[in-house]
């Protein structure tokens, strides 16, 4: 049996569980967000709790059951806390600005960038170069900073670009001057 799957998800306080059919939907002080259970599977909820379990020991209901679990475990955390991404601008002249629900990027190239932001994520752009997106839902809000990402990537021969937070560029060596002139 999956290990992860089998571990009962805990409701926080001030967090609505429901389950409707193969539908788990979460309310709380963040928003409202559901998540299908894949056929074959099942949740429950007793005493604060809920456990998603499985039917069968059909080998595809056995690959899904720990997915499923963590699907729904990332939906009540997100409810209740949120999640947060944070994104670096490096580069001379790459900036951000908040223009309500979009992101006006200049990222070298010859005309600004307009990043409209999907519903649920929220931004903030702190000294123009550093931007962090919040949002309950953590396969929108990764998908949102892949997607900034993609815009300009970092360059591994000055570094220049938008890069994750917490993430390393590893840097290429560039050309020599006089190295292979004879």
């Amino acid at each position: 049996m999956s290990r992860i799957g089998r571990k009962p998800i805990p409701i926080p306080q001030g967090v609505k569980v429901q389950v409707d059919g193969a539908t788990v939907r979460a309310e709380g002080p963040k928003g409202k967000l559901a998540q299908p259970v894949p056929s074959g599977l099942s949740a429950k909820v007793e005493n604060n709790v809920l456990v998603i379990s499985r039917a069968g020991d059909d080998r595809k209901v056995r690959a899904l059951h720990g997915l499923a679990r963590a699907l729904v475990a990332n939906m009540v955390s997100g409810v209740k806390n949120g999640f947060e991404k944070k994104l670096e601008i490096v580069g001379i002249g790459y900036r951000a600005q908040l223009q309500g629900r979009t992101i006006q990027l200049a990222l070298g190239y010859s005309h600004p960038i307009v990043f409209p932001l999907p519903e649920g994520v929220t931004a903030e752009i702190d000294k123009q170069t550093a931007i962090t997106l919040r949002g309950p839902d953590k396969a929108v809000l990764g998908e949102t900073a892949a997607r900034l990402r993609m815009l300009r990537k970092p360059d591994p021969y000055k570094g220049k670009g938008i890069k994750y937070a917490d993430e390393v560029i590893r840097r290429k060596v560039g050309k020599k001057a006089g190295a292979g002139a004879k």
